[in-house]
């Protein structure tokens, strides 16, 4: 995305900009009740251990399972753990915009909530952003899931994004990541977006790494990701290839497009008068007449798709405020609390 876009030194100077060396960590959370008694714990001995300021951000993305009251029971104990619960179930994607959003950390973390990320791994991970990186993604080398269904299919995936995006990374499925807010304070996601912000970072002008990081099986319920999850990926990265090269002049693509197909119509033409004339050959006998047309309405409907294209950029620049997401209430997070707010 090289239109419209701020860059990483306007993104530090914005009110999303934390001071020092403070954590955030995000968590969502969809049925995972059993897991949560023992991850908070970890998590805060963990964090406490690194001697920095952190702040652990829950997001219930309508659990039905009992979650939300393990989390108001925990987040009573330790004013640090803070809980935003969602009217209903969102999706991870959104669940991770919306501790984007409430977080207030220097150091966005996020990590998956079923215990297989091991919260061990974050002092590794802040320790390579120490040596000046702003991304810093972990790789389950050794993955504890499906062997067919996860495991080859997300090699597969893995492959293909990076050759697409030129991020060159082998698990953009795994959640825990370290991020500095310079390079997130304006990401927005939506679909199942959140494996692709290391892309995101990288039109920033990131500097991306990747360390090994531990991969436990599940202790608890079942995945909840299934093979549509698949297609869901696919169709997303084809929206981040075209944001990546089109979304500041889409009429360009569409309009280029339209004037192909108008450069069909009109050499179809070209040559049905030719066959008429100098053949004798009638048109209604070839499908030409129908290719022009069809050509020429193709063409015609790809530039109005071009210059709708550009109103709706410019209306997606200039709407701030909007999410992908709905709150019932949170706990710990002052009202209206988000990363415009120093850390405490």
């Amino acid at each position: 995305m090289r239109s419209g876009l701020p860059s990483v030194g306007e993104i530090q100077g914005s009110a999303h900009t934390a001071e020092g060396n403070s954590i955030s960590v995000i968590v969502p959370v969809y049925n995972e009740k059993e897991s949560l008694r023992l991850l908070v714990p970890q998590l805060i001995t963990v964090l406490e251990g690194t001697g920095r300021d952190f702040e652990i951000i829950v997001v219930n993305d309508g659990s039905s399972d009992g979650s939300m009251e393990v989390l108001a029971e925990l987040s009573n104990r330790d004013s640090r753990l803070k809980v935003i619960d969602f009217a209903r179930n969102f999706g991870q994607t959104a669940a991770m915009m919306a501790g984007f959003d409430h977080s207030r950390g220097a150091i966005v973390i996020p990590i998956d909530a079923d215990l297989q990320n091991d919260p061990a791994d974050i002092p590794r991970l802040l320790a390579k952003l120490d040596e000046g990186f702003d991304v810093v993604s972990g790789w389950r080398r050794t993955r504890h899931d499906a062997a067919i269904r996860r495991n080859f299919l997300s090699r597969c995936a893995n492959w293909g994004i990076s050759r697409l995006s030129g991020v060159r990374l082998h698990d953009f499925g795994c959640s825990l990541k370290a991020y500095r807010r310079s390079v997130i304070g304006r990401v927005k996601l939506y679909g199942e977006m959140h494996r692709f912000i290391p892309i995101y970072a990288s039109w920033y002008g990131a500097r991306i790494t990747e360390i090994d990081v531990a991969h436990h099986p599940r202790r608890f319920g079942h995945s909840k990701y299934g093979l549509i999850r698949i297609f869901k990926v696919t169709l997303d990265l084809m929206v981040v290839c075209f944001l990546d090269r089109w979304i500041g002049t889409p009429i360009y693509l569409f309009g280029g497009f339209g004037l192909i197909c108008l450069l069909i119509s009109l050499l179809t033409l070209i040559y049905m008068f030719y066959l008429k004339i100098f053949e004798d050959l009638s048109m209604i006998l070839t499908p030409l007449p129908g290719l022009a047309a069809m050509a020429f309405m193709v063409g015609v409907m790809s530039i109005l798709l071009g210059l709708i294209a550009e109103i709706a950029v410019r209306i997606y620049f200039d709407t701030p405020g909007r999410t992908s997401y709905a709150i019932r209430e949170t706990k710990n997070l002052a009202p209206g609390a988000s990363a415009a707010d120093h850390f405490h």
